[in-house]
């Protein structure tokens, strides 16, 4: 593994980063900075990680120095977690977020219906 695959790692996991966050920066580093606490704690971890290599990835001592198989796991975990959600995916989630809404809906005005004709001596 070379500087280039590492700054290949990094770059996919900042553009995953910007993509499904939202978050805008040069370098996962700053991509981080602004918003890492987005992130669960085990990926943020894992995010940087990946910043310290790609930092330290631009000078070729440093690179022979890096622990490979940390730097696949950390890449794997910040995939697995950023990778994005196909569309059957996000079309299943949505009718299921307005369902749960306009059944939250039915049930408190149900609730609100009979407090008031409880209140009103109607029940």
């Amino acid at each position: 593994m070379g500087a280039g695959s590492v700054q290949q790692m990094a770059a996919r996991v900042g553009e995953l980063m910007e993509d499904r966050l939202g978050l805008r920066g040069r370098s996962l580093a700053d991509r981080l900075a602004r918003g890492g606490r987005a992130l669960p704690r085990r990926v943020r971890a894992a995010a940087e990680v990946l910043a310290a290599a790609e930092a330290g990835a631009t000078q070729p001592r440093l690179v022979a120095r890096l622990d490979h198989a940390r730097l696949a796991e950390a890449y794997d975990i910040c995939i697995r977690h950023l990778r994005p959600l196909g569309a059957a995916e996000r079309r299943r989630s949505f009718v299921l977020d307005v369902l749960t809404r306009v059944a939250t809906a039915v049930v408190v005005t149900t609730a609100l219906v009979i407090t008031v004709l409880v209140w009103r001596g109607y029940v």
